[in-house]
């Protein structure tokens, strides 16, 4: 009868001293009748029944048709018992309130669902004179719990919809910082080798044989970043930055301290200096390009200048993905176009101090 989000995964669970209690309630009709001892065998297999139904609601919770069919088998129960026992009103509550989650908390199909066990209720108890109690507590709890269970079902979903969508962002920009930057290099080398093919052969054979090693790097790279890592380090991508850069014909200053931080951070500036030599190699059409890594109070600032074209373009995608990266690491970003391109990056490094952990 409730539902929470955890880790991104739903659970709805039963809780069992109210699940005892309401499994009660449908007893105390026939004990009061000294009911025969068939009704207490048909009760009996009525209620194992309906365990068996909530159950697999319960488990099938994200199979629409599956959790319904066990919800209306529920009901059925409750329309079968109602005529002898009015705490068969229990089976209809249980029903209605599950009612929300099997339709992922949608408002309309969720009212359409509890407003035909109701409108079932009625007439049964209409046509056949039930006890007012059937009605009355089935109509009661049907709208509280089906009310309140539709907004819970619908912030749950909601919460994970995003949380999605968070996820499906974040792996977009993962392959597109990781993809985008070594084909670029792929490219690059394939076009040297093609110019190279009729006046330099054992040049040209050296850069594809650069490619096929470009490639294969690519590869681990895509599948350890899969598993939330990337291979080498900032080091190790400050050395592929300036080799990226030389390769398209762009002149490199370097100057970059070693910066003791987590792997979190370091794969973060690691990427974002990867989608920065892209976009250098790519769109500024640079003669000169400056990198730097330096320690700054608190923290550590990196630099990627060049001398291309600038401009006051609006920020694309990459460079989004750029920022919003270093502020969720309260982090931040800056970008100067007005004489070329300059980007700046001033990240805190907790746990540090004066570069070395503590």
């Amino acid at each position: 009868m409730t539902s929470e989000r955890e880790g991104g995964s739903r659970k709805v669970g039963l809780w069992p001293l109210v699940f005892t209690v309401f499994i009660g309630f449908v007893f105390l009709d026939p004990l009061e009748r000294h009911a025969s001892p068939l009704e207490w065998t048909l009760l009996i297999l009525g209620v194992a029944a309906f365990i068996g139904l909530y159950t697999v609601a319960l488990l099938y919770s994200e199979r629409r048709e599956v959790a319904l069919a066990a919800i209306a088998g529920v009901s059925l129960l409750g329309f079968a018992f109602a005529p002898f026992n009015a705490g068969a009103a229990l089976f209809i509550i249980f029903a209605t309130s599950f009612a929300p989650y099997a339709v992922r908390g949608e408002i309309r199909p969720s009212v359409a669902v509890i407003g035909l066990i109701m409108v079932v209720v009625a007439l049964e108890s209409w046509l056949l004179h039930l006890q007012w109690i059937f009605f009355t507590y089935s109509a009661v709890y049907a709208l509280v719990l089906g009310t309140g269970n539709t907004y819970a079902a619908r912030q749950a979903f909601a919460t994970e919809r995003l949380a999605k969508a968070d996820e499906r962002e974040r792996i977009a920009r993962d392959l597109h910082d990781i993809l985008g930057h070594t084909l670029s290099l792929i490219i690059l080398k394939a076009e040297l080798a093609g110019r190279l093919l009729d006046s330099d052969l054992d040049g040209a054979k050296a850069e594809i044989g650069d490619v096929e090693r470009i490639s294969r790097q690519a590869l681990a790279e895509v599948r350890q970043t899969i598993s939330g890592y990337l291979s080498g380090g900032l080091q190790a991508e400050l050395e592929r930055a300036q080799s990226t850069l030389e390769t398209a014909g762009v002149a490199v200053q370097s100057h970059t301290a070693r910066v003791a931080m987590t792997p979190a951070h370091e794969r973060v500036l690691s990427l974002v200096l990867r989608e920065a030599v892209t976009n250098v190699v790519r769109h500024a059409g640079a003669r000169n390009c400056r990198l730097r890594l330096e320690t700054v109070a608190g923290g550590c600032r990196m630099e990627v200048a060049d001398d291309g074209c600038g401009g006051w373009h609006v920020e694309g995608h990459g460079v989004r993905g750029m920022r919003e990266r270093i502020e969720a690491l309260g982090g931040t970003l800056a970008r100067q176009v007005d004489a070329g391109t300059t980007l700046t990056v001033v990240l805190p490094l907790v746990g540090t101090a004066d570069g070395q952990p503590q």
